[in-house]
């Protein structure tokens, strides 16, 4: 396919306003907590796109948008840890991708709602531990991401449960959230692109798509006050349970 037809495919995608319009929300929430962008979109983008597509698209934006997020969560991440978490990750994310090749389409949907809704309630009811998780428990933390991030296209749920049931500070929390999922985005795509599951129809559309995506982020980002947590959090948790529920396979 040739890149004007790759194009003009991304132009005339379905549900192109209301994809759009979701990476705006996915952006403002992720620019704000460091998260949140496959919770939101992928539940709205399966409505609209074969799950694969909506993986290829969630995951190159983002990479396209690390300029306004990544650098100054480089700087205070925990690197070492989110190097165990991430690289865990990327060993089983081949096997969440192989899953995603046969698994029925409706199936695939299901599944992305019961991850993003069992992290949510967790989030929600806010369960804590207190002790602190090294070595094989972050690798089996990490593991867990991968598949379900090739499978789904939910890389953060295990990591953002780990994260925030944890006693870390708000900004180191949202500093190595944001690195791992961009560390683990690499991966995935290479995944895909080995299978053959990424074209230039769905690179367009996650070119198109990112600039939603970075004006929002940009929001979230300047919104961002250690102070402020509780309240926006609240309203991505509204945001995530309405992109839950839009999702769900009985919806069309």
């Amino acid at each position: 396919m040739s890149t004007p037809e790759a194009l003009a495919g991304a132009l005339i995608s379905p549900g192109l306003a209301w994809l759009a319009l979701t990476f705006i929300l996915a952006g403002l929430v992720r620019g704000f907590t460091g998260f949140g962008t496959a919770l939101i979109f992928m539940p709205v983008g399966a409505i609209f796109l074969p799950v694969p597509v909506a993986i290829v698209i969630v995951t190159v934006a983002g990479m396209l948008t690390w300029p306004l997020i990544v650098p100054q969560a480089f700087r205070l991440a925990d690197r070492r840890e989110v190097a165990v978490l991430a690289g865990a990750a990327i060993i089983t994310a081949p096997l969440g991708v192989w899953l995603l090749s046969w698994v029925e389409r409706d199936l695939l949907r299901w599944l992305v709602a019961a991850a993003a809704a069992l992290t949510l309630l967790a989030l929600v009811t806010g369960w804590r531990y207190r002790q602190r998780v090294r070595g094989a428990g972050l690798g089996a933390i990490g593991a867990v991401a991968g598949v379900l991030g090739g499978t789904t296209g939910l890389t953060g749920p295990p990591v953002i449960l780990f994260y925030l049931a944890g006693q870390l500070e708000v900004a180191r929390v949202r500093a190595n959230t944001i690195l791992f999922l961009a560390v683990l985005d690499i991966g995935i795509v290479a995944n895909l692109v080995f299978r053959g599951l990424v074209d230039g129809t769905a690179v367009w559309l996650a070119a198109l798509l990112a600039f939603p995506y970075a004006a929002g982020m940009v929001v979230g980002q300047r919104l961002f006050r250690p102070e402020r947590e509780r309240a926006f959090r609240g309203l991505a948790y509204l945001v995530i349970a309405g992109a839950i529920l839009t999702g769900l396979p009985v919806f069309g």
